[in-house]
């Protein structure tokens, strides 16, 4: 498959994956190494990285000698706590500047404040971070942080951890068809044909965790999005045949048919 390029770096997988909500750190190990994901986003508040010498840390399950690491801001619902954040994220990592940013407007829906979105987005871009930014799916707000210098733009297909798929493919498809840097579908996953579907229209990737870690048997779950992610990106490059409504096409040659 052809590679993804963010900030100037090539990765063989388009799909990028959580490391929240396993039930330990060997369990999100597992999964990992099965979706084949090479980017992985921590949540800086919530994953141990160092901040606690005196407990397990998922520096040790997934080094970051095999994995890029992404660092997040969840939980942030202010610009000015998202950019301590990242600060505090890139002195752990040792000068890491790669980052996810996500300021959400409130506790209960977890959808993005658009507007302290773009004040951090600002500040960090500036600060000589790499930013890579959760947003909602407005093509004019999406515009906007490309034109800031983020290097990813990261709609939401739903809501964070819904599992409800893509609600509004048409936005996505305004905000793939505008855009120049990576467009990446973050949030509201399901299930593999929801991922599929992000590729068919031209997504550059997809970004997801509580659809592997809430799923069953989230090991299995991860395998079959690395299929899906793959299988989607596949057809989109291939072309899909146009729909014609109304009008059936027989799949065998009409002419020289046997017997006529």
């Amino acid at each position: 498959m052809d590679p993804l390029v963010i900030a100037g770096k090539a990765y063989s997988s388009r799909l990028l994956v959580g490391t929240g909500k396993y039930k330990d750190f060997e369990e999100t190990r597992t999964a990992v190494e099965a979706s084949g994901a090479e980017i992985v986003t921590v949540a800086i508040r919530r994953t141990n990285i160092g901040q606690d010498p005196s407990q397990p840390s998922l520096l040790e399950a997934l080094p970051p000698s095999r994995y890029t690491y992404l660092p997040n801001t969840a939980g942030c619902y202010t610009a000015e706590d998202a950019i301590r954040t990242l600060r505090l994220a890139r002195e752990l990592l040792d000068g890491h500047d790669l980052v996810k940013l996500e300021v959400l407007g409130d506790p209960q829906s977890l959808y993005p404040n658009v507007v302290e979105t773009l004040r951090a987005a600002e500040v960090l871009v500036k600060d000589g971070f790499k930013v890579m930014v959760y947003t909602s799916d407005d093509p004019i707000i999406a515009r906007q942080l490309e034109e800031l210098g983020c290097v990813a733009v990261m709609p939401l297909a739903s809501l964070i951890g819904s599992g409800m798929g893509i609600l509004n493919p048409w936005n996505l498809q305004i905000i793939i068809d505008r855009l120049h840097v990576p467009v990446i579908v973050d949030a509201g996953v399901g299930t593999a044909s929801d991922a599929a579907i992000a590729m068919e229209l031209g997504c550059d990737a997809v970004l997801m965790n509580t659809a592997i870690a809430g799923a069953g048997n989230p090991v299995l779950m991860a395998s079959a999005m690395r299929k899906a992610i793959e299988a989607g990106r596949e057809a989109y490059l291939a072309g899909r045949m146009p729909k014609k409504i109304y009008q059936a096409s027989p799949s065998s040659p009409t002419s020289g048919l046997i017997g006529s």
